[in-house]
């Protein structure tokens, strides 16, 4: 199999409803999606979503790293030849992390294409499903009540409460949540915004609500402090912001810094990397999640795949596509009562646009 064309797509996208984090507030997003054609009939598809914090790219730098780097590099090249296609693009880009994960997943589409199965089960095909949290960013405490009822009533019992601006109002959100949902599984994100003694207190604080994560409380670069929420508290630590590589989560893990990591494809450079990270995180004994940023169905969907394809990916955050006006790819999973289910159709799945 030989690679004879390659094209791909700038979407600029709006977002349903504006969210807030601890140092941002989102109203729109930018995805590129790359269409890797073949000698024969087969055809990949991978998505970026570049993101100026969270992969250090932005979209103008995205493109033209397509432009000039991965259509030249790509053609006559065989697909089943990634890994050492994907090592290479990774020297040749300034800008990798987004970019390289759209690239390796039109690879892997094609190649699990190509085997006649779905990438899940190219990949290692561990489970055939799994539950997805959805999350709700920074708001006053009534209407993040009536955005969480409105999930509940949608099927969903994981919800990811966004705080990290204010101690107080995310302890009285999650103890009102808890009291209105008894059964409805919490996690909380702080997106950087505490200091550790925050964190501390936000936890005792909380103790009956019964958080399953706490995720990224502290600053990127901080990791001692981060270090000290995990052995000072009683649940779940995981890293997010300050996991972008595979040297990070063995920095990490090697000074048992945390207990989860959050793996983000867009922001690791692809499910090959992720593999590798997973792995060592693994040895470690941390387990992890499957997370996003605002991507696309096809976005979602690769990391859908990826969640489903190793025992040690226990848990998935994968809402990303849910408040993104038109989304162009539709039909490549199923959403039932909060769980994610893949098609079984080979590749990242059949999509009508």
């Amino acid at each position: 199999m030989k690679i004879t064309n390659i094209s791909y797509e700038r979407l600029d996208l709006q977002l349903s409803e504006p969210y807030t984090i601890a140092y941002e507030t989102i109203s729109k997003t930018t995805n590129f999606i790359l269409k890797i054609e073949t000698d024969g009939k087969l055809v990949g598809y991978g998505c970026a979503a570049p993101d100026s914090v969270v992969t250090e790219e932005t979209p103008d730098e995205v493109e033209e790293s397509i432009k000039r780097t991965i259509i030249p590099y790509l053609r006559n090249e065989n697909p089943f030849h990634y890994a050492r296609i994907i090592e290479e693009l990774g020297l040749m880009l300034e800008c990798k992390s987004s970019a390289l994960a759209m690239v390796d997943m039109a690879l892997l589409d094609l190649v699990s294409k190509k085997c006649d199965v779905p990438l899940y089960q190219f990949l290692g095909g561990y489970r055939t499903q799994i539950a997805t949290s959805v999350t709700i960013g920074i708001l006053p405490l009534d209407e993040t009540l009536r955005i969480a009822q409105n999930y509940i009533d949608q099927g969903f019992f994981i919800l990811k409460i966004k705080g990290g601006t204010n101690l107080e109002a995310d302890i009285e959100k999650l103890i009102h949540l808890r009291e209105l949902m008894p059964d409805t599984i919490l996690r909380f994100d702080g997106n950087q915004g505490y200091t550790a003694d925050d964190s501390v207190a936000f936890v005792e604080a909380t103790s009956k609500v019964e958080i399953e994560i706490f995720e990224q409380p502290t600053k990127v670069g901080r990791d001692e402090k981060m270090g000290e929420v995990t052995k000072g508290t009683n649940i779940p630590v995981m890293a997010d912001e300050s996991l972008k590589t595979l040297k990070d989560v063995f920095r990490l893990a090697r000074n048992e810094r945390i207990n989860m990591i959050n793996i983000k494809l867009q922001k690791v450079g692809g499910l090959l990397e992720g593999m590798h990270i997973n792995s060592v995180a693994k040895s470690a004994n941390l387990e992890a999640m499957v997370g996003c940023i605002d991507e696309c169905s096809l976005g979602i969907a690769a990391g859908l795949h990826f969640a489903l394809s190793r025992p040690n990916m226990k848990y998935a955050d994968l809402d990303g596509h849910l408040d993104i006006k038109n989304d162009p790819f539709k039909g490549l999973f199923h959403i039932k009562k909060g769980i994610m289910y893949p098609t079984d159709f080979s590749g990242l799945g059949n999509f009508d646009t």
